[in-house]
Parts: C-alpha cells; sequence; structure tokens
C-alpha cells in the first residue's frame, strides 16, 4: 500500500491550494478516505472524511466551508481543495487509508500560510 501527496507549498493568508494524494496497492474505490493534520507541536487532527463512492463528506470546524475533499477514483486519487487559506492552517497534511485494523499514511506535504 502506497499514498502519495503532493501540491504543499507556501500560499499567502486567502490563498489557495490543492492537495492531491495517489494511492496504490488496494482497491481504492472501496474505501474511505481521510486527510489529516499536524501543526508545530501539536497533536495529528481529522481535517475531513470522504466515503467510497464519494457521496458523504465530514469536516472539522475549522475548515468547513473553506475546505472540500473530493476523489476520483478511476484516478486512485483523493484531493483536498483549501481555500481561504489562514496562517493556523499551516500544518503538514497526510492522507490516510483505514483498511481493516491498520492504518496506511503518505509521507506528508508540508503547507504554509504566511504573509
Amino acid at each position: 500500500v502506497q499514498l502519495m501527496e503532493s501540491g504543499g507549498g507556501l500560499v499567502q493568508p486567502g490563498g489557495s491550494l490543492r492537495l492531491s494524494c495517489a494511492v496504490s496497492g488496494f482497491t481504492f474505490s472501496r474505501y474511505a478516505m481521510r486527510w489529516y493534520r499536524q501543526a508545530p507541536g501539536k497533536e495529528r487532527e481529522l481535517v475531513a472524511v470522504i466515503s467510497s463512492a464519494g457521496g458523504f463528506t465530514n469536516y472539522a470546524d475549522s475548515v468547513k466551508g473553506r475546505f472540500t475533499i473530493s476523489r476520483d477514483n478511476a484516478k486512485n486519487t483523493v484531493y483536498l481543495q483549501m481555500n481561504s487559506l489562514k496562517p493556523e492552517d499551516t500544518a503538514v497534511y497526510y492522507c490516510n487509508a483505514h483498511l481493516g485494523l491498520l492504518d496506511y499514511w503518505g509521507q506528508g506535504t508540508q503547507v504554509t500560510v504566511s504573509s
């Protein structure tokens, strides 16, 4: 199982970024996917989740109305569109697959929101 995030970077407050997570090694379309983030000195927190077919999504209160999770099951990829970014969104963002009793993580992608 491999998860590979991309799309992070430095952006000014109010800006946008789109993160991608390309997945391989399991039947992507059968599993919900999640995005987490971890800021320096803080615990990893769940940002967004999407069901296997994409019909259900849920978000942390801190990102509701600004972030959108989506997926393309034909491309084995999950996305996180982040708009109206704030300095407090600065973190390493990870995608996650929970398969049975095991959790799989990507290497993370750094998002820095700063002027």
